[in-house]
């Protein structure tokens, strides 16, 4: 089990494309971030919690957003450096360490992705995203493979996204929503994604906060066993709903800091420990 679970963390994280509001042409988005967890318990299959020994991963990525026409962006996920690590498992009776501690540091896979405007003013904000997975990463790494980088398949996941203005008083709110059908290929499961996000913005406008929803659901129509040639176990019919706030403060007109917090409500063959993140961003 423990050697998968890793791996479907990992998944999660790179999640990063999501849909936003269009970009205008000649204008962009970038973020340089870390994103960090550790656990020591994790839904099964069956999504019941079981322990496990005490791991974790840690990614530094860069994610950029750029206006290429008026109705058409170009988004990037890169994540430079993904450590995956497990503690030394040692005797709680005699002290002894009878499993090291072990890590593995590497490229994960990146995501490019395009959004397309569909209508781009209004009440209502309606766009679709393309987002390719590269197999850029390490999908069998360690002594026993499962300290991924990545995941080893090309996916294509599709989105259609929507977002709007309200008012509670006389505070001004937001929210975005998107439903996406995530190809997975390598013998993997497809997926359905579903997402909301809804924040406002104090402080004169200089902090935003924000919480959101996202929800993954197998469609169990994969082919791939519990193992492959090389013995590493993959990530296959998961399920995950996690609840996340994060915060972004402006220090200058054109960027700032941001921080974030994820918890798995519930899941299948993921972790159960809350993740943390932080990010200098950067508007132009």
């Amino acid at each position: 089990m423990k050697k998968y679970i890793v791996l479907v963390l990992f998944l999660l994280s790179i999640s990063k494309i999501q849909g936003q509001w269009i970009k205008e042409k000649g204008k962009g988005y970038y973020k340089i971030s870390g994103w960090s967890l550790l656990a020591d318990e994790h839904f099964t299959d069956k999504g019941i919690v079981d322990p496990n020994a005490t791991r974790g991963i840690f990614i530094t990525s860069i994610y950029g957003q750029y206006g290429l026409s008026k109705r058409i962006n170009l988004i990037g996920y890169l994540p430079l450096f993904v450590k995956n690590y497990q503690f030394a498992q040692v005797s709680q009776t005699n002290g002894k360490i009878y499993e090291p501690r072990q890590e593995f540091n590497g490229l994960g896979d990146i995501n490019l992705a395009v959004e397309y405007g569909l209508k781009t003013t209004g009440k209502w904000i309606l766009s679709s995203t393309l987002t390719f997975g590269i197999p850029s990463g390490n999908a069998a790494a360690g002594s026993d493979g499962s300290y991924q980088t990545g995941d080893g398949e090309f996916n294509q996941l599709v989105q259609f996204n929507v977002g709007s203005g309200y008012a509670l008083g006389k505070q001004n709110l937001y929210i975005k929503s998107y439903l996406g059908l995530n190809n997975r290929t390598q013998g993997f499961s497809d997926e359905i994604h579903s997402y909301f996000e809804t924040g406002t913005q104090l402080l004169k406008n200089n902090l935003l906060v924000l919480s959101r929803l996202h929800w993954i659901k197998s469609l169990y129509n994969g082919t791939l066993d519990a193992s492959n040639a090389n013995g590493t176990i993959f990530a296959n019919n998961i399920e995950s709903f996690t609840i996340g706030f994060e915060s972004a403060l402006n220090f200058g007109k054109n960027w700032g800091l941001s921080i974030a917090l994820t918890h798995p409500l519930s899941g299948k063959v993921i972790y159960r420990a809350q993740s943390y993140s932080g990010g200098l961003f950067f508007n132009f």
